[in-house]
């Protein structure tokens, strides 16, 4: 196993935890670069960690489909629904699909919509489980995912938290692609960030974006599924999984 100086602060935390550390990655957007997805796909079988898909339901194409169906077959992929079509209807502020500009009835069709679109596609390995493009939503849309029966929604950490009744929230922790003043977080804040995150003694989650993931970025990802992945301290999971646990 590598040993960069980047991950001393994340084996650290490990080897000091007093309980075993739940860690889930998870990915958006599939639907979009298909290669790219390949790429990061592989490296998480190469190395039996789960890693959940944000699949797009309005991007899913057949060919895609087939693929993310076989993945799913062998345990590592879970895929789960992301927006609808990744599409901002905000007139004013950040980007959402599912903001304060829309009214429940249209947020429930298009929800709706897309788990129709992902379960015919992929069947049961489409698991009830929500992620918001741009990983925002508001109350509105936690009301109608608990309407709709979906299970877990998982947005960022820095969201205001929701009233969400019997829909589990199941946050990131860390943004691979996080900024700081404008500048993209280099290897050794990361490896700081993932640290707190897990000495925090709480769930952490990392999202990945494939579509910006470069061969660098590949080779610490590796470097970091590899060391939490064997590390007994911690317990790579999956989110619906986690939407299971008391």
């Amino acid at each position: 196993m590598t040993n960069p100086a980047w991950l001393a602060p994340v084996r650290a935390a490990l080897d000091g935890a007093e309980s075993v550390c739940p860690v889930f990655f998870r990915d958006d957007d599939a639907g979009w670069e298909d290669d790219a997805l390949a790429r990061l796909l592989d490296l998480f079988e190469q190395h039996r960690v789960p890693v959940d898909v944000a699949v797009i339901p309005d991007a899913l194409h057949p060919a895609l489909a087939k693929q993310l169906q076989a993945r799913a077959e062998g345990g590592i992929v879970h895929l789960h629904q992301h927006g609808y079509r990744h599409q901002n209807h905000q007139a004013h502020g950040r980007k959402c699909e599912f903001g304060d500009a829309r009214r429940a009835g249209q947020q429930a069709t298009d929800i709706a919509a897309g788990w129709v679109r992902l379960t015919d596609a992929l069947g049961p390995a489409c698991e009830a489980v929500f992620t918001p493009p741009w990983n925002r939503c508001d109350q509105t849309t936690a009301h109608v995912l608990e309407q709709l029966g979906f299970r877990a929604l998982s947005r960022d950490l820095t969201a205001a938290r929701l009233h969400s009744g019997a829909v589990r929230q199941l946050p990131i922790t860390v943004d691979w692609f996080g900024r700081s003043a404008g500048q993209r977080w280099d290897l050794t804040e990361r490896g700081l960030r993932v640290a707190a995150s897990l000495s925090g003694q709480r769930l952490t989650g990392v999202m990945l974006h494939h579509g910006v993931t470069d061969a660098e970025d590949l080779e610490a990802i590796a470097e970091l599924i590899e060391l939490v992945g064997a590390h007994p301290q911690a317990a790579c999971t999956h989110l619906s999984e986690l939407a299971r646990c008391p």
